[in-house]
């Protein structure tokens, strides 16, 4: 019995000493509970609106102020104009916009019935229909006040309008989420462990004999998966377009060209990894466990980023699968062109040059020794 202790002491100091079981044990369940707790929510919170006001009476601002006070909204724009409400959408910043019209108060109070009209971007249906629901829930609460303290009963009506997805298809947001997810992986993964590969098996000495520079070599290992991720998107548009009743509203090329930069993003991905791997196994496990996860938790396919805390959100900005994703719906789904998204697509640029670039003198390096 004194050996059977002897051997448990012996396994508690290997555990202790080795920081990464501490840290699988302890820190993956801490993390996890957190990140599933605080950030991984399908409650939409700190959505930000925009208010058209073309009334401007007291109960249009008691109402404003009503909805600013809540946690649900974050009013960010007030406009002014028709042609203001057509570009705060474009600008993919807002979820909603609440328009009173002209008199509301004189029809509320007079015709004992106010109009409000719900102006919702429902590329995202579950987001889009969310804060209908919250907004309508302030003004029903308000109506419940009106018919508490008055005989006459008041109605508050609220016309909910849902644009770029009026039918709230779930493929919209679905199909722009998946090609991001798909072409970030498949890249990325074929690409390390191609490489990878070639170490492993100790061919990658006889490819670099060979008149080419290394660097050359490597890059011309990741033309074939740029072929066939390009054929990918291909098939995934015709699928979503004559099976899922995804239209494409926006420039077929400029969709086209911004999938094959962020094609290249994930082979510059791939490249890195496999410049840090040496093994099949942990280039894969890289991949899968560094980029799958992250891209399904803060891209901001299943979950909204903008509930998320700010460290977190500030992680999603570094995954080239976010901003991809947000190119996808500007541009297939919102029809908005490439002024719109210049931005994104510049992110993208400067996240592929520093990922060759590091990729490359870690591969010149690793060659060296």
């Amino acid at each position: 019995m004194k050996q059977f202790w002897v051997f448990v002491r012996k396994e508690w100091l290997h555990i202790l000493r080795d920081r990464k079981t501490l840290f699988i044990l302890f820190g993956m369940p801490i993390a996890q509970i957190l990140i599933f707790g605080f950030a991984l929510s399908n409650e939409v919170k700190n959505s930000k609106i925009a208010i058209y006001d073309q009334s401007k009476d007291k109960t249009t601002q008691y109402l404003i102020d009503r909805i600013e006070a809540s946690k649900y909204f974050d009013v960010t724009d007030f406009l002014n104009s028709d042609d203001e409400l057509e570009q705060v959408f474009k600008k993919g910043k807002i979820k909603m916009v609440v328009l009173f019209p002209p008199k509301f108060d004189e029809q509320l109070f007079k015709q004992h019935q106010g109009n409000v009209q719900l102006i919702s971007d429902a590329s995202d249906p579950n987001v889009g229909t969310t804060v209908v629901n919250y907004l309508n829930s302030i003004l029903n609460d308000y109506q419940s006040e009106l018919l508490v303290n008055n005989k006459m009963p008041y109605t508050i009506k609220a016309e909910a309008r849902m644009i770029y997805n009026p039918q709230l298809k779930a493929a919209y947001n679905f199909v722009p989420g998946v090609m991001a997810m798909v072409l970030l992986l498949i890249c990325s993964l074929m690409t390390s462990v191609s490489i990878v590969r070639e170490k492993e098996m100790g061919t990658m000495e006889v490819l670099l004999v060979s008149p080419l520079k290394p660097v050359w070599v490597v890059i011309s290992k990741t033309i074939p998966y740029l072929v066939l991720s390009f054929i990918d998107i291909c098939i995934i548009l015709l699928l979503s377009y004559f099976v899922l009743d995804v239209p494409i509203e926006g420039n077929l090329v400029l969709l086209l060209a911004e999938s094959t930069l962020f094609i290249i993003t994930s082979l510059s991905l791939g490249m890195f990894v496999s410049s840090s791997a040496n093994t099949q196994t942990a280039a894969m496990f890289g991949t899968l466990v560094g980029l799958f996860m992250p891209t399904l938790m803060f891209s901001g396919f299943m979950f909204p980023v903008d509930n998320m805390p700010i460290p977190l959100q500030l992680i999603s900005n570094i995954l080239p699968s976010k901003w991809f994703f947000y190119i996808v719906k500007s541009v297939m789904i919102k029809g908005l062109g490439f002024f719109s998204v210049w931005k994104e697509t510049l992110i993208l640029f400067g996240m592929t040059v520093v990922l060759l670039i590091i990729s490359i003198r870690k591969f010149d390096k690793r060659l060296a020794l």
